[in-house]
């Protein structure tokens, strides 16, 4: 099962050559990979009405001073196709493909806008995560609750097709 998340572009997103600029991908993955992830208090206010996703996953706290920082130790993007400026949001697909002892990889699938046809996929990329006690600095366990809201969105990881050339 994978999430969906809509992303909005923001004009600025673009690049000379009128596309989402690679840099930016980076800020539409971690904006997806919020939504999922941080609970829906901070999260929330950024979804607009009717845009809705889903919030069992929603459970790191994203208050400032939190007791957990999730801190990314690997990205690796396969951009597909460049992504025009569009009104629509975005259709950014997420699952995770491992959960570790206090690790977690996630996949993407960067898609054209829910209900356009034909469905285009842009960039498929992976992160893997972290969770660090803020006060010691060391990787902690990913507790049962998030591993119970995680697990179902559990699918094979992504097979990069231009890896190894």
């Amino acid at each position: 099962m994978r999430l969906n998340v809509p992303i909005r572009l923001r004009w600025s997103d673009l690049d000379a050559y009128g596309h989402v600029n690679n840099a930016e991908m980076l800020r539409l993955l971690e904006e997806a990979r919020i939504l999922a992830l941080w609970a829906p208090d901070e999260a929330a206010a950024r979804v607009d009405s009717g845009e809705a996703i889903g919030a069992s996953t929603a459970v790191l706290d994203s208050r400032p001073g939190a007791d957990t920082l999730s801190l990314m130790a690997h990205q690796e993007i396969e951009y597909l196709v460049p992504i025009p400026y569009q009104r629509q949001p975005l259709n950014v697909q997420l699952w995770v493909s491992g959960l570790g002892g206090a690790s977690m990889d996630l996949c993407y699938e960067v898609r054209s806008p829910a209900g356009v046809q034909p469905e285009v996929v842009y960039a498929r990329a992976a992160t893997t995560l972290v969770l660090v006690d803020r006060e010691s600095g060391r990787p902690r366990r990913i507790n049962e609750r998030e591993r119970a809201a995680w697990s179902p969105y559990v699918e094979p990881a992504i097979q990069f097709h231009r890896r190894g050339r």
